[in-house]
């Protein structure tokens, strides 16, 4: 069980006294509770015999059926939300967090400073790689990187640099493209790394191009998890490893047909904000990759190494620069900085999960 500490409008105004206290009432619920770190992570391997994947399959394809009903049209104006809500706030994100645009991993019960925030993003990096085993076997050390999903390039440089490794990038944000590429040029990494504005579940490469396929926190945008699973597998070099990073709603009990209409209600109102489609659970992703021949697949949820991510960005929203810029950046920022106590509400409600899960192409 997770226990919680409330944070009060006056002590959040205390750590931020030049922020007006409406703003901090407009942004800050009462009924939002910190997340504590008392539990340890658990993770799940998953059996993907032959016998076993006909099953996976057409539970997959059921998994997915709330996905598959966004229709094209609603799936253009959710590519072009998506798009305009990375041009209008990327900028912001770099200037206050930098050039990573993701969570940070933090170990259980730690004492967090906000100048160990950078720092945790990049240790989730680090902890991803050591899930997938990329960090202690040479031989699978990648030469060739797609990181879907890219932002401004962050994953795509670190991992580049550690590797040396080509890397390509893709976002539906033509900011984030320039910006990203303009980054890595500036770092000598114009050679390496490249960005283009492409969408996930059509991507523009080759079958089998790439032995690390990496998506860090995109996965929760794409309305239609089958078609991006199998994107996601196609380009995935035989041997090949994938690193999904993503948002989830917690796993159905086996008597369960849906979420709660409480929790519907909650997930639909951070959708409308962040531009999210249907959520699906990590079981629902599991399903998808076995229904794709993955191997050596294995999840983990990551929920409580994240717990001061989100109050952290709610804090550098609440000092006058982080105010002002979200004013300045337009209302696509604004709906988003304003569900930002939503998802605190959702990870305390052990609704939310932060889930990693990894695999291997086969041979």
């Amino acid at each position: 069980m997770l226990n919680s500490t409330c944070y009060s409008t006056s002590s959040i105004q205390s750590l931020n006294p030049t922020c007006p206290s409406s703003l901090i009432s407009t942004l800050h619920k009462p009924e939002i509770h910190y997340i504590s770190q008392n539990t340890r992570t658990r993770i799940v391997t998953y059996n993907t015999k032959r016998r076993r994947r006909r099953m996976a399959s057409v539970a997959a394809m059921n998994a997915v059926s709330s996905s598959q009903e966004v229709g094209v049209q609603d799936q253009k104006e959710l590519k072009k939300g998506i798009a305009e809500l990375y041009d209008e706030s990327s900028g912001i994100w770099e200037d206050i967090w930098g050039d990573h645009m993701h969570h940070g991993y933090y170990e259980p019960q730690s004492s967090v400073e906000l100048s160990d925030h950078r720092a945790a993003q990049i240790r989730m990096i680090e902890q991803a790689l050591t899930f997938a085993s990329l960090n202690e076997d040479a031989t699978k050390k990648p030469t060739s990187i797609v990181d879907v999903g890219c932002g401004i390039g962050g994953s795509s440089r670190y991992l580049a640099k550690k590797y040396g490794a080509q890397a390509k990038g893709i976002t539906l944000s033509p900011v984030q493209a320039q910006r990203a590429q303009a980054l890595a040029d500036a770092q000598g990494l114009g050679d390496k790394v490249s960005f283009q504005v492409a969408d996930a579940l059509n991507q523009p490469f080759p079958d089998g191009q790439f032995d690390l396929v990496w998506s860090m926190e995109s996965g929760e945008h794409m309305p239609d998890k089958e078609k991006f699973v199998g994107e996601l597998a196609r380009v995935a070099a035989p041997g090949g490893t994938i690193i999904l990073v993503t948002w989830c709603h917690r796993d159905l009990s086996p008597s369960e047909e849906s979420l709660l209409p409480e929790e519907k209600e909650l997930l639909n109102k951070i959708c409308k904000s962040f531009y999210l489609p249907a959520w699906c659970s990590t079981a629902d992703y599991v399903k998808l990759l076995q229904s794709n021949s993955l191997q050596d697949i294995k999840a983990a949820d990551w929920s409580e190494n994240v717990a001061p991510f989100w109050p952290a960005v709610i804090k550098s929203a609440l000092t006058w620069k982080g105010f002002t810029s979200v004013i300045r950046s337009g209302w696509k920022t604004i709906k988003a900085a304003l569900a930002m106590p939503l998802m605190i509400e959702g990870y305390k409600k052990g609704l939310i999960k932060f889930a990693i899960i990894t695999c291997r192409k086969p041979e």
